[in-house]
């Protein structure tokens, strides 16, 4: 058997400080594909830490029935140090207490760490440029010396993934339906597992602004295609955000199901030799991430939403009602909050009372929205 459990012990920034990582291995070492699996980057999102605790005895029965034709490596909870970030009863497992930065956030740019370490290298096989891309990628992060816990986590989950032919990252939003953030070149190509996903949505972006985890290989590539135009380099890792619903749905039954999902998908692409299952139903086409409105409201007080998840609204209609909590009609006053587009509502916070400028849902549209046009186009 293969299926082995791995301890990494990270380091801390105080005395007597320290955490462990742990992760899974399963398949042969030398298998074409490799697949990186990761959970919980925010470490206050474990619908995918679920699913991924049902995913591991599956892959581990496949393993012992020699089924496994690719390596997988598993991470079900891939951020101990946010683990540890709990503050007054409230778990805050997005951002690192002590620099205020977001853990999926400001990934590295890799392309010009590695452009001049390639010169030269590139040859007219692209099997041989990505081996030398990732080769040069793998030289960069062992050359690097981190001096906090957060970027010894980072250069061990970058050296991973960094050569995973398929890399997931398992997240959820605050209430929210399934939908994948991925890059447009890698769609149709990952229509497959949006339908064994069960995604409502699929939003693509070739940069969302933040330097999120997903982005950081396609970025790679699709910057040495740019800057070496006369070589085949073809984007050699299809990576996906994949949004677990919201954050209170944590359950063996949801968990169980996304499991399967997850294992259907493998075995249809030949990963597992097995039964993947009934192929499921088709989930809709991908949109660009830049037609989803981010609603937000420019005053504080209480929500009460007026529609449900995945009901259809129009421009102009009011989604939700915001109660006034000071001025002269504090606590009697209710501001309809209106959509800016036509879509569907993909998500909505789970805390009511908010302040102002604050996100209170996405709303799913077809056509880009001006405000959205070459931005910033995450929440946070």
């Amino acid at each position: 058997m293969t299926f082995q459990q791995h301890q990494t012990v990270l380091t801390g920034d105080t005395p007597g400080a320290s955490a462990t990582l742990y992760s899974y291995t399963a398949g042969p070492p030398d298998a074409p594909v490799k697949v990186h699996l990761q959970a919980a980057l925010h470490a206050d999102e474990q619908p995918g830490t679920m699913a991924l605790h049902h995913l591991l005895p599956m892959l581990r029965d496949a393993d012992a029935a020699d089924q496994l034709k690719a390596r997988f490596v598993v991470f079900p909870s891939v951020n101990p140090l946010g683990l540890g970030n709990i503050t007054l009863r409230r778990h805050n497992g997005r951002y690192d207490l002590g620099t205020g930065l977001n853990y999926n956030r400001r990934w590295p740019d890799l392309y010009p760490a590695i452009a001049a370490d390639i010169a030269g290298k590139l040859t007219d096989d692209p099997a041989v440029n990505i081996a030398t891309i990732r080769a040069a990628v793998a030289a960069f992060i062992a050359a690097q010396r981190p001096t906090s816990a957060t970027q010894q986590l980072r250069l061990l989950i970058l050296q991973s993934a960094h050569d995973a032919d398929i890399m997931l990252d398992l997240h959820c939003d605050d209430d929210s339906l399934k939908h994948i953030f991925t890059s447009p070149e890698l769609m149709p190509g990952l229509q497959d597992l949006a339908d064994w996903f069960g995604s409502t949505a699929t939003l693509t972006a070739q940069d969302s602004g933040g330097g999120s985890f997903d982005e950081v290989l396609p970025i790679l590539y699709r910057q040495a295609q740019a800057a070496n135009p006369d070589y085949p380099i073809p984007v050699a890792a299809q990576t996906a955000t994949l949004e677990y619903r919201g954050q209170a749905d944590v359950f063996d039954t949801t968990g169980r199901a996304d499991a399967k999902g997850l294992f259907g998908f493998f075995a249809a692409r030949g990963l597992i030799a097995a039964d993947p299952g009934l192929r499921p139903a088709s989930a809709p086409a991908p949109v660009p991430f830049d037609a989803t409105e981010v609603v937000r409201v420019d005053a504080p007080g209480l929500l009460a939403y007026r529609v449900a998840l995945g009901d259809r609204v129009t421009r102009g209609q009011p989604i939700a009602d915001l109660i006034a909590m000071d001025g002269p009609g504090a606590f009697l006053a209710r501001q309809p909050i209106l959509a800016g587009t036509d879509g569907f509502i993909l998500s909505r916070t789970a805390l009511k009372y908010v302040k102002r400028g604050s996100n209170i849902a996405k709303i799913v549209g077809t056509e880009p929205l001006a405000a959205r046009s070459g931005g910033y186009l995450l929440e946070d």
